[in-house]
C-alpha cells in the first residue's frame, strides 16, 4: 500500500474514533471556522520566512502537510490555510488564546514553556554554533574552537586567556542567552555580552566589529551570513558546542490535535518524505540526522 494512501486511511479511521469533547478545542475552531492558522516568524530562513508576501521554509512545509491530514481526517476539502507573522516573544499567548493553530517556527522545548503550550515530535535537531570575522584575534578562534595551546592542567586557563576581553552577543532570552552566560561564569572569563532583538542584528554587529561573536542556531547563521554584504569577511566555526531536538507548538492538554500532528509527523519520517525535505533546504543529512529521524518517528 502507498505511504499516502496509508496515511489517509490512518487519519480517517483516527478522526471516527475522536470525540468532539470540550478538550479538543484546535480541532472544534478548525471545523468550525474551516480554517487553518499557522503561526511562524518571518525572518528565520530556512525553517520560516516571509519575501515578497510569500511564506515558505522547511517548517512551513511540514505545516502544510499537517494540514492536508487535517482536511482527510475531519473532511473538509475546502479548508482555508491563514498565516499570522509572530515574534517569538508573541508566540506562547498567540497559541494559548487560540490566536494560532499551530506555531510552525520550530524552538526548544523547555519545562518552563511546558506550563503554558505543547509540543510536537522533534522536527529538528538544532545546533548552537558562532559566527566570528575571518580576521578574528587567533587566540579567540582557537578558544572557540576548543583549542589550547597546551594541553594538561593549563588548557582552562589557556581558554580563558583567548576569550577573556572579547565581546559576545547572543539572542535576548530562551536557552542560548542562559548556556552563553552559565558557560562564561563557569570558566571564569572576564568578557562583555550584549544581547541583540534578532539573527540578522546579531550577524551585522559582527560584520560591523561591533562584537568579536554571536552564538546562534548554526543553520541561521549560515543563511544571515549569506544575506550580508560582507559575507565574504564572516566564518562561522565548525564546532558544535550543544544540541537540542526542536519541535512545534501546539496548545496545551490538547491531545487530540496533538496526536494528529504527531501521527503526520511520523509517517513523513517513516516515508522518507521528511528527509526529503530536510535535503532540500539544508542538504544532504548526515548520519547523526538520519539516526534521529528513526528515534523521532513514533511507531
Amino acid at each position: 500500500m502507498k505511504p499516502r494512501k496509508t496515511i489517509s486511511l490512518l487519519l480517517t479511521g483516527l478522526f471516527a474514533l475522536l470525540p468532539m469533547l470540550a478538550g479538543a478545542d484546535t480541532l472544534e475552531r478548525v471545523r468550525t471556522s474551516n480554517t487553518f492558522t499557522l503561526g511562524y516568524v518571518p525572518d528565520l530562513a530556512p525553517f520560516t520566512s516571509e519575501k515578497d508576501g510569500k511564506v515558505g521554509g522547511y517548517a512551513i512545509d511540514l505545516c502544510l502537510k499537517i494540514a492536508d491530514g487535517l482536511k482527510t481526517g475531519l473532511g473538509l476539502a475546502d479548508m482555508q490555510v491563514r498565516y499570522q507573522a509572530l515574534s517569538i516573544d508573541q508566540a506562547l499567548d498567540a497559541i494559548s488564546s487560540g490566536k494560532v493553530d499551530i506555531f510552525c517556527t520550530p524552538s526548544p522545548e523547555t519545562l518552563e514553556r511546558r506550563k503554558s503550550v505543547s509540543y510536537s515530535q522533534p522536527v529538528y535537531t538544532a545546533g548552537l554554533s558562532v559566527v566570528v570575522r575571518k580576521n578574528a584575534a587567533p587566540g579567540l578562534v582557537n578558544a572557540l574552537n576548543g583549542e589550547a595551546v597546551h594541553s594538561g592542567p593549563t588548557w582552562r586557563a589557556t581558554i580563558n586567556q583567548g576569550l577573556a576581553n572579547h565581546s559576545f552577543a547572543t539572542l535576548e532570552g530562551g536557552v542560548t542567552e542562559d548556556w552563553v552566560r552559565d558557560k562564561l561564569r563557569r570558566l571564569g572569563v572576564i568578557a562583555s555580552l550584549v544581547v541583540v532583538d534578532s539573527h540578522a542584528q546579531g550577524v551585522q554587529r559582527v560584520a560591523e566589529g561591533k562584537v568579536d561573536a554571536f552564538f546562534a542556531e548554526r543553520m541561521l547563521l549560515q543563511s544571515n551570513v549569506q544575506e550580508q554584504q560582507a559575507a565574504d569577511e564572516l566564518m562561522v566555526l565548525d564546532r558544535i558546542f550543544e544540541i537540542a531536538p526542536v519541535s512545534m507548538a501546539l496548545e496545551r492538554d490538547d491531545e487530540d490535535f496533538r496526536l494528529l500532528v504527531d501521527t503526520v509527523l511520523s509517517d513523513l519520517y517513516r516515508s522518507g518524505e521528511l528527509e526529503q525535505l530536510y535535503t532540500k533546504y539544508f542538504g544532504e543529512p548526515g548520519e547523526m540526522i538520519q539516526i534521529l529521524s528513526r528515534v523521532y518517528a513514533l511507531p
